[in-house]
């Protein structure tokens, strides 16, 4: 693949799990040269050891041969180059410094304190290559956070306050099925990323990208004025419908349930007229948004007993043709194989490096369409240190015998 925004650039990739992998997922995708340093001895990233797994025989909840990949490393490891280095061994130091001393970037996700103790932290690796831009996605900072500062992505979801802007008023709080946490802040670290690589192009000096998860989301948080909202008594937590903007909502039809977004005056008048309520349309219990607003609960009603009739294509078939955006509400399975999004390649088929696609799976893409560049995710996830030999003989010119003295000491 050619002209790629990020082709030539060479990324260390010391993360592991999944708010790491996405960053070094998304630079991979946009031509960065991505090498993967996993620890021998652990067995690599974690992730290789997360069910469900996919081999020579489809789909399994355990590994049934050796080849047998895990679903995760298989969606987070394309594009990548992996190789073995534990950097718990000091010999590993020269191996370290090899590679980042003609590297661009370099992205952690590690426990705080953890690369001080490794001595690979931001200090010691711009004294190796000024030029380097560090990335570091944690829980809370670089600063570190409660306890030991570890995080997980309930943990951010709960301390964000996000789990309380979901689920009906006076509920209990809600866990977003997607990670949210996890996968928004790779989105910032990429920023942030190539920001600095095009600061250090002009100023000839890298630096450190500091990105925490728990600031990515809460700064998400803040961008809608749930304080505000509060403040003057509308509730921030309405279930399927929100009363702010009526009507506007989730509702259920005869065979399914569809998303309704109808907030302005032309949009609700063009509910009415579907429903075929024109004598609502300029009735002054409805006629404006403040009046829509005050009898919010009654309006919903109204639109779901009528939605409930009808099965959900002709309630979608009637709002649109009188320009009312309305949608129905797909399950995963059945989003991610829309030919939309699979034309546009920000969904992907999934296979395996050895096997093919023996089963039928689904991938993210990289979902930025350019008009003057190739992105994309094709090679597939490598197995734990396959790429030892490219690395460290031909890209780092270490002799044969080197490598397999590493190798029968554990070093990589």
């Amino acid at each position: 693949m050619t002209d790629q925004p990020l082709a030539g650039r060479t990324v260390i990739d010391l993360t592991t799990a999944l708010a790491g992998p996405y960053a070094t997922l998304l630079l991979a995708g946009l031509g960065a040269t991505v090498i993967k340093v996993e620890n021998p001895v652990t067995g690599g990233d974690t992730s290789r050891n997360n069910a469900p797994y996919l081999g020579r025989d489809g789909l399994a909840l355990g590994r049934r041969h050796d080849d047998d990949m895990s679903v995760s490393m298989l969606v987070r490891g394309r594009g990548k180059l992996s190789v073995t280095l534990n950097l718990k061994d000091p010999r590993s130091k020269t191996v370290f410094t090899d590679l980042v001393r003609s590297a661009d970037v370099l992205v952690e996700n590690y426990s705080p304190g953890v690369t001080s103790r490794l001595g690979i932290d931001y200090a010691a690796v711009r004294e190796i290559n000024p030029k380097l831009v560090y990335t570091s996605i944690s829980g809370f900072g670089a600063q570190g956070g409660p306890g030991s500062g570890k995080a997980m992505d309930s943990i951010i979801q709960a301390l964000s306050g996000v789990m309380m802007t979901a689920g009906e008023p006076g509920g209990d709080p809600v866990r977003f099925g997607l990670p949210v946490g996890d996968l928004l802040a790779p989105l910032y670290a990429v920023v942030g990323t190539v920001s600095a690589l095009l600061q250090a192009e002009s100023s000839g000096q890298g630096q450190h990208v500091d990105v925490s998860m728990l600031g990515a989301l809460t700064s998400l948080v803040a961008c809608e004025p749930f304080d505000a909202y509060d403040a003057v008594g509308l509730e921030q937590r309405t279930g399927a419908m929100v009363p702010r903007l009526a009507p506007f909502g989730i509702m259920e039809a005869a065979d399914g349930h569809i998303a309704l977004c109808a907030p302005t005056d032309a949009f609700a008048r063009g509910v009415l007229r579907a429903m075929g309520r024109d004598d609502l349309v300029d009735d002054d219990r409805y006629r404006t948004r403040d009046q829509r607003v005050e009898r919010a609960d009654e309006l919903h009603a109204l639109i779901g007993d009528w939605c409930r009739e009808l099965p959900r294509d002709e309630i979608i078939d009637r709002l649109s043709a009188e320009g009312v955006p309305a949608a129905e509400v797909r399950d995963p399975r059945e989003a991610v194989r829309d030919p939309l999004v699979r034309d546009r390649r920000e969904v992907v088929p999934l296979t395996h490096p050895r096997h093919g696609a023996t089963a039928d799976l689904s991938a993210t893409g990289i979902p930025i369409v350019f008009s003057g560049a190739d992105v994309g995710l094709d090679e597939p996830a490598p197995t734990l240190g396959e790429h030892n030999d490219r690395v460290y003989r031909d890209l780092l010119g270490y002799r044969d015998d080197e490598i397999a003295e590493l190798a029968a000491d554990a070093v990589i």
